[in-house]
């Protein structure tokens, strides 16, 4: 736990201290004009949050001593840009920009090569993100950080995701009272199951029975991700056509399905027994 007497970067956390909502807001008027002791204070009170978010990251590798300073420089930023006349706590707007600042952080030391194009792109999505979240101290949804940007919601995303930081097997995904269940309690090895393979053989077996206008179907249907209308203009039929045709071959593999040894057909003998 972070929260006992421990020694981060100078400062007991055990002595640490918070304020009531009220006395905040004094603290944050004393700020606006200019009140650096305030400012200060408000930082002092504030900590226990940052150490709070650190419980996510614990398990990154990375010194808390290294990232309570830059979970810091995030509740500084949120400090000074915090709109107290928002009707908002500002525990709600400080937690996204103390997080982004740590995982920008993390992700800038990530070993992992990103092109500077990238990047470039990635740190404009992020500085995006802030500004939609200063102005309506709420998170920016992809949309409207794509409308902002004159971008499609898919480059937003793929730049986003490309510079995060890897997901550690090690991470928790689930913790309550008793112990953690980490990523890779949940992953389990699918590439070498023999049902998995089992079912692969079986279904190639079933699709080569299949004419080829059954099987062009089924697979632009199932694999492409194709609809029957676009499947339809492809093919040169109506989209009727196309729904008999693949309500058919989906049968004929149902039936090949029955027939493999130990599966439907020989289950319900068993099971009439």
């Amino acid at each position: 736990m972070l929260s006992g007497k421990v020694q981060l970067t100078g400062v007991n956390t055990f002595k640490l201290s918070t304020l009531p909502p009220r006395e905040m807001k004094e603290l944050f008027r004393k700020v606006k004009k200019g009140d650096q002791q305030a400012r200060d204070r408000l930082v002092e009170v504030n900590l226990r949050l940052v150490l709070s978010i650190l419980q996510r990251f614990k398990n990154r590798g990375e010194p808390l001593d290294d990232l309570f300073q830059v979970g810091c420089i995030g509740l500084l930023k949120a400090i000074d840009n915090f709109q107290l006349e928002q009707d908002v706590n500002f525990s709600t707007y400080a937690v996204p920009m103390i997080i982004g600042e740590i995982k920008r952080y993390l992700r800038d030391n990530n070993s992992i090569h990103i092109s500077r194009s990238l990047k470039t792109l990635s740190q404009r999505v992020q500085q995006t993100r802030e500004e939609l979240l200063k102005k309506n101290l709420r998170e920016p949804n992809v949309n409207e950080i794509a409308a902002c940007m004159d971008l499609t919601v898919e480059e937003v995303v793929f730049a986003f995701n490309a510079t995060q930081e890897p997901l550690s097997l090690h991470d928790p995904v689930f913790s309550d009272s008793t112990d953690p269940v980490y990523v890779m309690d949940v992953i389990s090895d699918q590439s070498h199951s023999t049902e998995k393979w089992l079912d692969h053989l079986a279904l190639q077996e079933a699709l080569a029975k299949l004419q080829p206008r059954e099987r062009q179907i089924l697979e632009a249907r199932f694999f492409e991700g194709k609809t029957q209308v676009e499947i339809a203009r492809q093919v040169g039929i109506s989209q009727a056509q196309v729904s008999r045709i693949e309500k058919a071959a989906l049968e004929l593999i149902r039936n090949h399905y029955k027939q493999e040894p130990g599966r439907g057909g020989e289950q319900d003998e068993a099971a009439g027994h």
